[in-house]
């Protein structure tokens, strides 16, 4: 379902658009998805061949109907601001649509930047009452889902009494580390949140009838008066673990369980494993959704371009040039190269921001994977130059390494940002 500006089905209430306004969180330092986030925060990684991370919740809040966009940065965050102005000009077709980016700033009022999810909103608070929403949506920019979020509004504004609602996710025992964990009552109220329990007993009682436990997504809606409310107390940081803690002791927070794919991707193996999950015959994660696209920059590339190559189960994005080599259940980023006789299997080639080379020491270097390499459970990032002969395999099957050309972590090849591997390297 889509919230129009005019009435919803069978339903007593009437929302306009306008009246949601979206912040979307830009993330931290990301440390854990190093090295893919020395130089971009972790939102503007590049995620299935063609997009960034921060397209999922945008598109999501677009796609739902919700067109006022907040997007709070701060880490390295010169990609990720790049990107969202090239891609999100929504304010030149639609006056009350918007795609903004909001610097952590030093103000008169606070000399700080951002210190957590909380913090980080109270300190926007005044832009936010500049829009005059009645209700503010909470989005984490790192996170892989598609979901309805009118549909999760309306569930907000079906009982009146409800001032918060957090959407959650069902997870098996295994996953409940790292995560916050919520008991939900009748009718969806919250009575336990315990975030990031250490061990199985602390979270017992928040078992639901099927065996599972509902994870919280870090995807809030807030009535604007309560959010304000609740902001109040500056010592209070981070919403999973200070917020809604205390919110549920004294007013209603409501539990959304969203029963679709959610994925929240924090470290390398994740990020690897939601990629090339992609390539799935049925993927859990659809890109082929005509009704709820994912957008994202659109560049004026040339076809791809496949010269007696061998390609299966792939991704293959534009302006691409394979030439006899072989892909299989591999991700393949724009404008990349690839040589012949280069076999690439289970990995993720970012692509390149430019065809032709760049200057080493020795010299200019041509971008893109040279001939006779062999490349498995890899990451490639943007602009690399792989020369000829070279192999990645991790044949010792290490699980953390680091030398001069390459990183391995959770047992993953990593090639980092312009990187220049030599000819006849083996790892």
């Amino acid at each position: 379902m889509r919230f129009q500006e005019d009435s919803i089905d069978c339903v007593d209430f009437i929302l306009k658009k306008d009246e949601v306004l979206t912040i979307i969180l830009g993330g931290g330092k990301g440390t854990r998805l190093l090295p893919l986030t020395e130089k971009r925060s972790k939102p503007a990684v590049s995620f299935g061949g063609k997009y960034r991370l921060i397209d999922i919740p945008i598109s999501n809040s677009l796609n739902s109907g919700f067109e006022k966009i907040f997007i709070l940065t701060q880490f390295n965050s010169y990609s990720l601001n790049r990107h969202i102005n090239r891609t999100y000009a929504t304010n030149n077709i639609h006056q009350k649509s918007f795609v903004e980016i909001i610097a952590a700033e030093q103000t008169v009022s606070s000399a700080n930047w951002f210190e957590g999810t909380a913090d980080a909103v109270r300190k926007v608070l005044p832009y936010i009452r500049e829009q005059k929403p009645k209700y503010v949506l909470i989005l984490s920019g790192d996170q892989l889902y598609n979901m309805d979020l009118a549909d999760f509004m309306q569930s907000h504004l079906m009982d009146p009494e409800t001032q918060i609602s957090v959407a959650t996710n069902a997870i098996p025992e295994d996953q409940i580390y790292g995560l916050g964990i919520v008991k939900a009552g009748v009718g969806g109220s919250i009575q336990e949140f315990i975030e990031k329990p250490q061990d199985l007993s602390q979270v017992e009682s928040c078992r639901t009838e099927n065996g599972s436990f509902l994870a919280n997504m870090g995807i809030y809606i807030f009535n604007t008066s309560t959010l304000i409310d609740v902001l109040e107390d500056r010592s209070m940081a981070d919403f999973g673990k200070e917020i809604l803690p205390r919110a549920i002791k004294e007013r209603k927070v409501k539990a959304y369980t969203y029963d679709g794919y959610w994925e929240d991707i924090g470290t390398i193996k994740a990020f690897y494993e939601a990629n090339l999950m992609l390539t799935d015959h049925i993927p859990k994660f659809n890109l082929y959704l005509e009704k709820t696209p994912i957008y994202t920059r659109a560049r004026a590339l040339p076809p791809s371009k496949i010269n007696q190559a061998v390609v299966n189960q792939a991704l293959i994005s534009e302006g691409t040039i394979l030439n006899q080599c072989e892909v299989h259940r591999s991700i393949i980023g724009v404008r990349q190269l690839i040589a012949s006789g280069t076999k690439i299997y289970d990995s993720i080639i970012m692509g390149l921001d430019h065809y032709g080379y760049f200057d080493r020491k020795s010299g200019k270097i041509p971008i893109g994977i040279g001939p006779n390499c062999e490349i498995r459970r890899t990451i490639v990032d943007k602009d690399c130059a792989i020369g000829a002969n070279v192999r990645l395999l991790n044949e010792q099957n290490l699980q953390e390494y680091e030398d001069e050309y390459v990183r391995i972590r959770d047992g993953i090849i990593v090639v980092p940002r312009h990187s220049a591997i030599p000819d006849g390297y083996i790892i």
